[in-house]
């Protein structure tokens, strides 16, 4: 069931209307990202002298250049746990989308579905980009003393996220909270799993920006599935 729904979401991509929301998911999160990075620098600059004497060698420059050009591999580096508030943070704004051209190529019957209103968007991605933010800064402080060990926390953490926040946004769409919450918790094994499979590609740099996208549409066909047993 999770194999299949992951590839019925990869197989989507040539869909005009699919791939219309995954480059603009890609270019709000690039934008997103540079931003951040952006600040990242000012603040270097802002904060770094140009200069500082050092005792029997004088004067040394370029530490501002210096440190810019090493907070690269650093972004890269944080971009890893960034990715995964910038992808609770899009499927709060982008999941009808993707879920309606997900459901008007493999679900044509189903009636209109309820969407959210924008301010409704816009509380739940807050509420979820604080907690997955918060859990994330725990999980970075694992993964800096524990070695590889940490990412598995990182994974198993971010999966159970990923699954509750994606199944309940897709569910909500067909059904009340209450019932959307007991089909969530009657099959949490099998959504945690999926969400591992798709946090564990928001480790890896560029690959993470296309997985919000593919995980709301990979969550909407495993929706329609449970729901259809």
């Amino acid at each position: 069931m999770i194999l299949g729904a992951i590839f019925a979401a990869l197989g989507q991509f040539g869909d005009p209307r699919f791939r219309r929301v995954v480059w603009l998911g890609l270019a709000l999160s690039v934008a997103l990202l540079f931003a951040l990075y952006w600040l990242l620098v000012l603040a270097i600059q802002l904060l770094v002298p140009d200069s500082v004497g050092l005792p029997w060698v004088g004067p040394v420059g370029g530490l501002d250049t210096a440190l810019t050009l090493a907070s690269i591999p650093v972004m890269l580096v944080l971009s890893i746990f960034l990715m995964v508030p910038v992808a609770s943070a899009f499927s709060g704004f982008f999941l009808d989308e993707v879920a309606d051209a997900v459901e008007a190529e493999h679900y044509p019957q189903l009636p209109p579905a309820d969407r959210a209103g924008f301010w409704d968007s816009l509380k739940d991605a807050l509420r979820y980009t604080g907690l997955f933010i918060l859990l994330n800064l725990i999980g970075l402080i694992i993964v800096v003393f524990t070695a590889g060990l940490g990412f598995v926390v990182f994974w198993a953490i971010n999966g159970f996220l990923l699954a509750r926040e994606y199944f309940t946004t897709v569910a909500l769409r067909r059904m009340g909270p209450v019932e959307a919450a007991r089909m969530r918790q009657a099959n949490m094994g099998t959504l945690w799993i999926a969400g591992v499979l798709f946090a564990i590609p928001l480790s890896v740099p560029v690959l993470n920006l296309f997985v919000p996208v593919f995980g709301v549409a990979a969550f909407t066909h495993l929706f329609h599935r449970i729901a259809m047993r």
